[in-house]
């Protein structure tokens, strides 16, 4: 049986530097979910042009909006790129450009060509959810998206800020402290029984 052997990560985006290579619709749909995760995230765009919606984003963010063609040059101090262009050979050029340079690369729809994917994230105050299906299927993700945005209460972020409060007060070694955490919310994952 196939698995996902995907590690997620959470990164903190505002530390690092993001390129995206395009200007269409799949550039703009990433920027956004990237704007939307992280608004604070630094983001270059390369592309001889780009739409209106990208632009109104940029002016939002702190995105630079570079009306080019891409070049390797402008691969130097990005952390992460995302290739998005209608072209295959440009969007293959900018994964080895980035494989020798040990960048992590995602090529849109395009699997054997990324590092990493970009999946469903479910944001409520401080908890957040990303939901992957190992680029296999954007569309499942988006409902799993959906399903967990239903059922994640909204103030589940009172309870993690409480619980925060809570572990500063409990004395003990880190054993003793989880041991004491654990008994406190495993309410919250029991099954109720009918």
């Amino acid at each position: 049986m196939e698995r996902n052997n995907l590690y997620p990560i959470f990164l903190k985006a505002k530390n690092l530097h993001v390129l995206i290579i395009g200007g269409g619709f799949v550039a703009e749909e990433k920027l956004t979910f990237l704007l939307k995760s992280s608004p604070d995230a630094n983001v270059t765009m390369v592309s001889p042009m780009f739409r209106e919606g990208t632009k109104a984003l940029a002016k939002k963010g702190n995105v630079k909006l570079i009306k080019e063609k891409y070049h390797k040059r402008y691969l130097k101090g990005k952390h992460i790129v995302v290739a998005t262009t209608e072209f295959p050979e440009v969007n293959e050029k900018v994964y080895k450009h980035c494989r020798k340079r040990s960048i992590l690369v995602n090529v849109a729809d395009n699997p054997p060509f990324c590092d990493f994917y970009m999946g469903g994230i479910v944001t409520k105050g401080n908890v957040k959810v990303a939901i992957s299906t190992n680029g296999k299927s954007p569309t499942t993700a988006k409902r799993l998206r959906q399903f967990f945005e239903d059922v994640i209460p909204e103030n589940v972020d009172d309870l993690v800020k409480n619980l925060n409060e809570f572990r500063k007060t409990i004395k003990g070694d880190f054993e003793e402290k989880v041991e004491t955490l654990n008994e406190f919310t495993k309410g919250l994952i029991e099954k109720k029984e009918s």
